[in-house]
């Protein structure tokens, strides 16, 4: 699928409520990263985008990164750390079933929506929010 065709069926206002709503129970911190180009792995893609949004920086690296590269029906979720930590691989491969799921209906924004509730729900229950707690990263769907 054409990355333009993608993005203009994406829900950036339900995708950026989703983010908000998932980071208002919990210090964690959660981005969408809608990548342009043909990409081989999108893991290692993913880990750089993360490195180069700064999300390692977060206070407690409880950060998670959904990485979408539609011109390759590829997407990668990576978690900081210390979410790898609490949650482990089994986690991860529940999620990205739960996505690749609605992707294949071609539910984007569904999938990145349900995404961001799971990761939420993860994040809120090893990270709670705390009454110091800021948002440390922006909210909006990234395209790059």
């Amino acid at each position: 699928m054409k990355t333009d065709d993608f993005i203009q069926q994406l829900d950036h206002p339900r995708l950026e409520s989703a983010i908000a709503a998932a980071e208002a129970k919990t210090s964690g911190e959660i981005r969408v990263v809608v990548h342009r180009r043909t990409i081989d792995d999108a893991v290692s893609f993913a880990q750089a985008e993360f490195l180069r949004l700064g999300m390692q920086k977060t206070r407690d690296r409880n950060a998670v990164l959904l990485f979408v590269a539609p011109l390759s029906q590829a997407f990668a979720i990576i978690g900081d750390e210390g979410v790898h930590q609490k949650c482990g691989q089994a986690f991860w491969s529940e999620l990205a079933e739960a996505m690749q799921a609605s992707f294949r209906r071609a539910d984007y924004t569904g999938a990145l929506a349900e995404g961001i509730a799971r990761a939420g729900v993860l994040l809120a229950e090893h990270f709670p929010r705390r009454p110091d707690d800021t948002d440390e990263l922006p909210n909006q769907v990234i395209e790059r």
